[in-house]
């Protein structure tokens, strides 16, 4: 069992380390550039103070990305992320001048590996598949963000001049996103262009966007529609406007490009995972929402030990206060967000998906639960579920998930 442990300030363009032993005696101290020679200092202090294959020092350090955290990684060793959070409340047991320094940091985050390690846990063991899964899957989340943030900047624009261009595509399912509807805008930003526009070119509008169905009742409709009577723009501030939304266009065509290409490759790399078919047997996760609750729990499947340690990882569990005669309980806020998000959708899918779903979200909302928390609340059911599958390696079964099914 290894008796020294090393505590890592991280920073951009460098970082600092502190060595200590069993007894909080600090035994070294280094500051590394952030490139290959500082890592080759790094392993070579830790080297001469016992680290070896065998019984690697364990690292605790307030990221879990970046090159020097999985260089670290691929020494097999453990590595502790500490919420930075976390750090600032122990700093206050070794300075209560609330002095700080790179070095105290590095110290701190040391001591608290020292003497705290059953209350923090090592990064997770999970394969450069699932970690590449990862990657991909919260980029495409990004991506998605972003898509929405930039149809909102959009229409918030278009509603100062050309409202009558959202009650156009008011009834598609993509919105804004629809490639007929920017297909359009693209080729009319104001209305009195859109209101030029001939059948012809409406028509061969549609086409350059991929409609191939109903081309001719749809040109009719939008030819009606666009030279409805409408409030202008003075003709010089319209004009401006419209080259405005082209500019907001473009940021969001780039947008909607990027989600795209990234929901083909992480679904891609997640459907060569060999979890896959055992996430994808759940009712309500596809691919997408699938790699996305993939990412999130990786494939160590030693990390949550029970199913109640992912449910208040992800969230999905309440949290209890209880303080003499009182006790209130509370939905969990400290969550992971974007496993969150995934199960709002999964838990939504859910309801038409599977029957036993359907019922139990009745259930709690007949016991007057608001919509959100029953939804809440199927999601921490699912998960459960989902905890005992992957743990045995067995797909989704919906009599053993909800037996109670009428």
């Amino acid at each position: 069992m290894t008796s020294v442990f090393c505590g890592i300030d991280w920073a951009t363009d460098h970082h600092d380390i502190a060595l200590l032993d069993e007894t909080g005696t600090l035994l070294a101290k280094l500051r590394i550039d952030d490139n290959p020679a500082g890592l080759t200092q790094l392993l070579d202090l830790l080297a001469r103070h016992g680290d070896n294959p065998n019984d690697p020092i364990p690292v605790s350090i307030e990221t879990s990305h970046g090159l020097l955290v999985a260089c670290l990684r691929a020494t097999g060793r453990p590595i502790y992320v500490i919420n930075p959070l976390t750090a600032a409340r122990y700093r206050d047991r070794y300075a209560l001048s609330r002095k700080k320094s790179d070095h105290l940091d590095a110290k701190v985050l040391a001591h608290i590996l020292r003497t705290d390690p059953a209350e923090h846990r090592p990064l997770p063991a999970d394969s450069h598949l699932a970690q590449a899964v990862t990657v991909l899957a919260r980029a495409q989340q990004d991506a998605v963000w972003d898509r929405v943030q930039n149809s909102n900047r959009l229409r918030s624009h278009l509603r100062e001049y050309f409202p009558a261009f959202l009650t156009v595509f008011r009834n598609f399912r993509e919105g804004l996103a629809s490639p007929v509807c920017r297909a359009l805008l693209a080729a009319a930003p104001t209305p009195t262009q859109a209101a030029q526009l001939t059948r012809p070119q409406l028509r061969a509008i549609l086409k350059k966007a991929g409609r191939q169905r109903e081309i001719t009742g749809e040109v009719e409709r939008l030819h009606a529609l666009l030279r409805e009577p409408q409030m202008h723009q003075p003709p010089l501030v319209e004009q401006a406007m419209g080259t405005k939304t082209l500019a907001l266009l473009r940021q969001f065509n780039a947008a909607c490009a990027s989600a795209d290409e990234l929901e083909a490759a992480v679904v891609d790399a997640f459907t060569a995972h060999e979890d896959a078919e055992i996430i994808t047997s759940f009712p309500g996760l596809g691919h997408l929402t699938g790699a996305r609750v993939l990412a999130e729990l990786g494939d160590d499947h030693t990390r949550f030990i029970t199913a109640r340690t992912l449910k208040a990882y992800a969230g999905s569990a309440p949290i209890t206060r209880s303080s003499g005669r009182k006790t209130t309980v509370l939905a969990r806020h400290i969550k992971n967000q974007r496993l969150a998000c995934a199960g709002y959708i999964w838990a939504f899918a859910a309801l038409t998906a599977s029957p036993g779903a359907r019922a139990h979200y009745d259930r709690r909302r007949a016991a007057e639960e608001r919509h959100v928390a029953a939804q809440r609340n199927l999601f921490n059911r699912l998960l459960g579920c989902l905890h005992h599958c992957l743990t045995h390696h067995i797909p989704y079964d919906e009599q053993t998930a909800f037996p109670d099914t009428a």
